[in-house]
Parts: structure tokens; C-alpha cells; sequence
């Protein structure tokens, strides 16, 4: 009892130096014991942090896989969205009858300009019909099927098609190169009147291709050369290598639209 006196008298006065002496001395001792426990939790934690970070970053590229394929996507919508308004546009500003079609393959063969679309018999395609893109005009089509026609583009080595200088309305014939983007005009005198940046577009000869539209601008006239006639390079207006979908013109009444009445004509009176 007297001992038990004697340490609470001296635990209410001096207890604390000595509490503190005997916690820095023991300290090491429990950092010591605590130390494997720590090491272990926090290797686990580490463990467990590292296959949430790779499970994490897995779904990650994952998502943005995802999102840059779906971006590349909407790139492409929008691109399509352009050329649909522009092919909107072209055909409000033009009173023949139009219908838009896919172009579904082209021909790889270099000297031979052609691309396939996907309007045929069901949709009133016929041969002979011309085709164009918001730009100008492509070629004609040459071949019907059910369901898909085949076009010859303007630019084949073996097309040609009555033209006119916008500027003045000369006349002339605008040919294929078999290059993708250019026309020349074989029969122009030297002295003719054109120059270059004159826009070309359909005279309307041939009852082929309707009057009016542009087909190329002239870029290169050579008077100098051998012969009678000038070499004349002109750069097609339409996107003959990078257009998605055309416009199918028909520049004659609907097959569905009843035939004009004829004109009776007036009888002479006596």
C-alpha cells in the first residue's frame, strides 16, 4: 500500500519525464515489430494498386480505341453530309429532273475511266444518260443492269463531248486524256478565241448532254506547236477521282407523267 501510495504521489509529479524516457527507448523496439506488418500491407496494397492500374489503363485504351474509331467515323459522316448539301445545292439551282447515286467501284485500269453506281432498270436508268457531281459534269452511262449501271467518265482516252467557251460561246470538242483530271480540245484553230481560266461547259449538241453545264477550265494553250491547230489542256470541274455520290440526270418528262397533248391543227374555213 505504501508503495502503491508512493507511485501515485510520484505519477502525479514526475511520472511524465520518465514515460517519456521509456517511450523513446521502446520505440525502436515497436517500430521493429510493426515494421514485417507494414511491409506486408503495403506490398499488397501496391500489388493490389498495380492490377487496378493495368485493369484501368486496359479499359482506357480500350475506350479510346473506341472513341477514335467512332471520331474517324464522324469525320466521315460529316465529310458525306458536305458532299450530300453541296449535291442539294447543285440540283436547287437546276430545273432537270435529278436523282443522287453511290458510286460503288471504279475501274483500276489506267487507260480505261469508268466507275460503277448503284441506280439500274429499277430506277430508269438508261444508256446514254449523263451523270454529274456537285461540281460538274462526269461522263454517261454506257450500261444498265437490274440494280447497278456502269458510266463512262469524261476523262476516258475514247469520250468526247460537244463544249463551249462560257466566255464567248465558241464551240469545240472537249476529248479524254485517260488521265483522271484532264481533257484537251484537239480542234481549235491558233487563232482561236480562248484563254486560259475560260470555263468550258456542255453546248448541248448531240442531245446527249443538256445545255449549261460546266465541264472543265482551260489551263494550258500551246500555239506554238506543228500543225493548224493549238494544244489545249483544260482541268476538268468535276471530282472525278474523289466523289462518293453523282446525280443521274434526266432532262426529258418522268415515265410516270402523261405525254403533252398534241396540237391539232385548225381547219381552213371555206
Amino acid at each position: 500500500m505504501l508503495a502503491a501510495i508512493a507511485l501515485m504521489i510520484y505519477d502525479s509529479g514526475q511520472s511524465t519525464r520518465l514515460r517519456f524516457l521509456v517511450g523513446t527507448l521502446v520505440y525502436p523496439v515497436q517500430l521493429a515489430v510493426d515494421l514485417p506488418v507494414r511491409l506486408g500491407l503495403e506490398a499488397l496494397d501496391s500489388v493490389r494498386s498495380r492490377r487496378n492500374l493495368l485493369s484501368e489503363n486496359e479499359g482506357l485504351r480500350t475506350r479510346q480505341v473506341l472513341l477514335e474509331a467512332q471520331i474517324q467515323k464522324l469525320a466521315v459522316l460529316q465529310a458525306e453530309n458536305a458532299r450530300l448539301r453541296e449535291l442539294l445545292q447543285s440540283s436547287s439551282r437546276l430545273d432537270d429532273r435529278l436523282s443522287i447515286a453511290e458510286i460503288m467501284g471504279m475501274d483500276l485500269d489506267p487507260f480505261r475511266q469508268r466507275i460503277t453506281i448503284n441506280r439500274g432498270l429499277l430506277h430508269q436508268v438508261h444508256v446514254g444518260q449523263p451523270i454529274i457531281d456537285a461540281h460538274g459534269v462526269m461522263g454517261q452511262i454506257t450500261q444498265v443492269n437490274l440494280n447497278t449501271s456502269m458510266a463512262l467518265l469524261i476523262t476516258d482516252a475514247n469520250h468526247s463531248l460537244p463544249v463551249e467557251v462560257n466566255r464567248n460561246g465558241l464551240r469545240t470538242v472537249a476529248q479524254g486524256t485517260g488521265e483522271s483530271r484532264w481533257l484537251t480540245l484537239p480542234y481549235l484553230p491558233r487563232n482561236a478565241d480562248i484563254r486560259e481560266g475560260d470555263l468550258l461547259i456542255t453546248s448541248g449538241l448531240g442531245g446527249r448532254f443538256p445545255r449549261g453545264y460546266p465541264v472543265a477550265t482551260v489551263r494550258t494553250i500551246d500555239r506554238q506547236g506543228q500543225g493548224r491547230f493549238a494544244q489545249v489542256r483544260a482541268e476538268v470541274t468535276a471530282q472525278v477521282d474523289r466523289s462518293r455520290e453523282v446525280l443521274l440526270i434526266w432532262d426529258h418528262p418522268p415515265l410516270d407523267s402523261p405525254p403533252p397533248e398534241s396540237v391539232q391543227p385548225e381547219e381552213e374555213s371555206p
